[in-house]
């Protein structure tokens, strides 16, 4: 299993884009527990957080593939880096500022989830360009998907320990200046600079018109609705069997599970079609969350929370590669950033329906919203296997296209029908 990713890491610069996109994406994946504490630290009511986390959370779905498409355009040390930069001023501003007056601490919030740079969908536009093989980008989506399990799990580790080192305003500062030493990490490195979009269609669409992506995107917007429900499942949960210790197990099972899927799945080739291997392990995946209904004592619930997790990473590792195939050309930083937003969306929506399920059935019926949310997912997929069937081909484009000037190819692997 290992040298699969060993022989990632000793490619060429693959170390320096995956730890500099992991440190750039610190502000974003730390964003609601910092906001959180640093609101509450002002006096600030949790509505207030709440409100403002919430705010973050939408201004970022409507960015990340905002910014996606310039990025296309323009290339990645244009757009990522400024980005960034304007991101963390605005949370410094927020920071100094704090909530009063409220909007300027509403807009402050806003623009700097607005402007968080698309680092994640580059990163994945950067693989082939890096690595060599087919199969290696492959198994880089699913070490992708297993570092941003890491990513999760260190970063409210770090926003607690700023705060315990020094206090609430310190910790969005740090982390938003690491936010941008990770961006110009990644946009001064050889490939980011390199990188050029394929040539492009003008279109105002621009991802969104393959029926292939629309497809996957509407499959995993409930997959993110499955995410989002279980963790107030879970705190409904921790309420009657100990508390905010067994909810802090039950959700680092449910990463632990994800490491361990995804870590699975990357050390080996796989066979087939992505699109009819996603339908596996979505089924798989909504299998799995069904035992969360038997609410057993805590300990046998953290290795139920655990197995829940285990086809996670592997259902977004497979997405990733169905999203290279179905991009239309010269969309792809674009397309992947799509994906981003339509999970983080699902997510929300995933929160806000298991808080009246949960008030009104209790956890059961907060665990049985995560098995719906997958099997909804699968009908999904089932539904729209025609189109997922047939991926987008590149190298076709309309003579008012949009081109960079360079008129470089985009690298990828979506010509070719293995996967």
């Amino acid at each position: 299993m290992a040298t699969g990713y060993l022989e990632i890491l000793r490619a060429r610069h693959a170390l320096r884009l995956l730890t500099g996109t992991l440190v750039g994406r610190l502000p974003n994946a730390t964003a609601a527990i910092a906001l959180v504490l640093f609101v509450r630290a002002q006096g600030g009511t949790y509505a207030l957080a709440g409100g403002l986390a919430a705010v973050y959370g939408v201004a970022n779905a409507v960015g990340q593939p905002v910014l996606g498409r310039l990025v296309d355009l323009y290339g990645q040390p244009r757009v990522q880096l400024p980005a960034a930069v304007l991101a963390a001023v605005s949370m410094t501003v927020f920071a100094f500022t704090g909530v009063d007056p409220l909007p300027l601490a509403y807009g402050a919030v806003a623009a700097a989830g607005l402007f968080a740079p698309p680092l994640e969908g580059g990163l994945r536009a950067l693989w082939p360009s890096v690595l060599s093989r087919e199969e290696q980008v492959h198994t880089a989506y699913a070490m992708d998907a297993v570092a941003q399990e890491i990513m999760f799990t260190v970063g409210p580790l770090l926003v607690t320990l700023c705060v315990s080192l020094w206090d609430e305003r310190a910790a969005l500062l740090v982390l938003n200046l690491l936010g941008v030493l990770g961006a110009l990490s990644v946009v001064v490195s050889a490939p980011s600079r390199a990188w050029r979009s394929a040539p492009r269609e003008a279109h105002w669409l621009g991802a969104l018109r393959s029926p292939g992506l629309l497809a996957l995107l509407g499959a995993f917007l409930f997959v993110g609705i499955a995410l989002g429900s279980i963790t107030v499942a879970s705190v409904s949960y921790a309420d009657g069997h100990g508390g905010d210790a067994v909810y802090g197990w039950l959700m680092a099972g449910l990463g632990l599970g994800a490491l361990v899927g995804g870590a699975g799945y990357g050390a080996r080739r796989w066979a087939g079609a992505p699109e009819r291997r996603l339908r596996v392990l979505v089924a798989l995946l909504a299998v799995c969350y069904l035992p969360l209904m038997l609410m057993p004592g805590a300990f046998a619930m953290v290795l139920l929370s655990v197995v829940s997790g285990v086809f996670l990473a592997p259902c977004i590792a497979c997405a990733f590669i169905i999203v290279d195939r179905h991009a239309p050309s010269g969309t792809v930083t674009e397309a992947f950033s799509w994906l981003v937003t339509t999970f983080t969306v699902g997510a929300s929506v995933g929160t806000g329906l298991a808080g009246p399920v949960v008030q009104a059935g209790g956890a059961l019926w907060g665990f049985a919203l995560p098995g719906v949310a997958g099997a909804v997912s699968l009908l999904v997929l089932l539904a729209t296997g025609r189109v997922l069937a047939a991926p987008a081909r590149g190298g076709v484009v309309a003579a008012s296209s949009e081109t960079d000037p360079n008129r470089a190819v985009e690298p990828r692997f979506s010509s070719g029908d293995r996967a």
